[in-house]
């Protein structure tokens, strides 16, 4: 138990070090005088291939390209994760949460740290057919994490199904590996296409993923071990999530990727937090899983239509107490805070003050309160709230669906 509390304690005195030496060496800015002119001149060299591609421009085709940028959005996997949950497959659920979250917060760091343009527009035709698109155009360009993401995730699933199937046939391994390079394949060239990246930012999105992919598989069994059965997992992966939100670097502007980070960040700490106090009630893996005799289809249908609705629910609810509770609680510590978005009454009164509330503060004017920090937006505190609400609502309904089942086992078991 001791050296437990010493790993961690140390792990997490390690990322606070890490955190105040990078802000001591102005790390950030150095990386960024570095790499930052290497990759606009890429950018710009670019351009001519993204125009030749885009020569081939056609309604279906922008249909399509979008379509299939939304179908690898951040909103998509938000929403087809806690399908996971709900059809019975919990470790790959809980891996997939975490694996997202680390994606998202490697991807959109390097994003900020580097601050690379987008290809210019014009003379580049940028399509953003939805408003996540639109705030996605907001974001720096390298590295692209669509292609990142893709990736990852796709990779970890093709791994999961071989595994989970022990398919050993080499023609199935070979078809699956190739659907995954197709699949990521036509996300690098729509984005191309779509113009919201170049072909340096596809390339080191493939590199970068490939990369976290590897790391991933090397220490995933590791990490579902400790979470389903490790100590002082909560509070370790709270004081964890914390820092998370501490070490982050700041962009050359603002950028929405920190809302990104911090809304997995809350995410993985519900999931973590949930599926550890609950794993050897509803997540273990001989919990029913779908398409057989415990969960058919049509149960897992009414886990989603309930589900669904609930999770909208918690949601509004869980960011609107969280909007309550946040400001009352700053107010009584007499820490001073701002918000940009979610609490009217803390917004700045002209065009100067909303310009500086949206501004990211540096890694040791986030960590330290007694810095010369003005003032602190709580917005991120209930960005990070709500969805760790979220996550928590998302378990809860796979909770209630088992239990469902267990006592309708029950009932069956006692009339026979």
């Amino acid at each position: 138990m001791e050296s437990i509390a010493v790993w961690q304690g140390a792990t997490l005195c390690g990322i606070v070090s890490w955190v105040i030496v990078a802000s001591y060496l102005d790390v950030t800015r150095k990386l960024r005088s570095f790499l930052q002119p290497w990759v606009a001149h890429h950018v710009t060299a670019g351009t001519p291939l993204i125009l030749q591609i885009q020569n081939y421009q056609h309604r279906s085709l922008d249909s399509f390209f979008s379509a299939l940028s939304c179908v690898v959005s951040v909103p998509f996997y938000t929403a087809f994760l806690p399908l996971l949950f709900w059809s019975g497959h919990g470790k790959l659920a809980r891996q997939m949460t975490l694996l997202m979250a680390f994606c998202d917060y490697m991807g959109n760091c390097i994003k900020d740290v580097v601050s690379a343009p987008r290809p210019r527009c014009p003379p580049v035709r940028r399509i953003t057919a939805t408003k996540d698109e639109e705030d996605n155009a907001l974001e720096y360009g390298l590295p692209s994490s669509h292609t990142l993401n893709t990736v990852c995730l796709s990779g970890f699933l093709l791994h999961y199904i071989l595994s989970y199937t022990q398919n050993e046939d080499a023609h199935v391994k070979i078809a699956g590996f190739a659907l995954v390079c197709l699949l990521v394949g036509f996300i690098g060239l729509g984005r191309i296409y779509l113009g919201m990246h170049s072909a340096i930012d596809i390339i080191s999105g493939l590199a970068i993923g490939l990369v976290i992919l590897w790391f991933w598989l090397s220490v995933y069994k590791y990490v579902d071990s400790f979470v389903v059965s490790g100590q002082n997992v909560t509070s370790f992966w709270a004081g964890l999530s914390l820092i998370l939100l501490f070490a982050y670097p700041t962009p050359e502007f603002p950028t929405p990727s920190f809302e990104y980070h911090t809304a997995f960040n809350g995410v993985a700490l519900g999931i973590v937090s949930g599926v550890q106090q609950t794993y050897h009630q509803f997540h273990h893996e001989a919990v029913p899983r779908v398409f057989t005799s415990q969960l058919t289809v049509p149960g897992f249908m009414g886990r989603m239509l309930v589900g669904i609705p609930t999770i909208l629910i918690v949601k509004f609810c869980s960011k609107a107490l969280a909007k309550w509770i946040l400001p009352v609680l700053a107010n009584t510590l007499g820490i001073p805070i701002r918000s940009t978005t979610y609490v009217a009454s803390l917004r700045g009164s002209d065009d100067g003050k909303k310009s500086d509330g949206l501004k990211q503060s540096g890694y040791v004017q986030k960590l330290f309160f007694f810095s010369g920090q003005e003032s602190f937006d709580v917005d991120t505190g209930i960005r990070f709230l709500q969805y760790a609400g979220l996550a928590w609502r998302s378990l809860g309904e796979g909770n209630q669906a088992s239990r469902r089942v267990h006592a309708r086992t029950n009932t069956l078991n006692y009339s026979n």
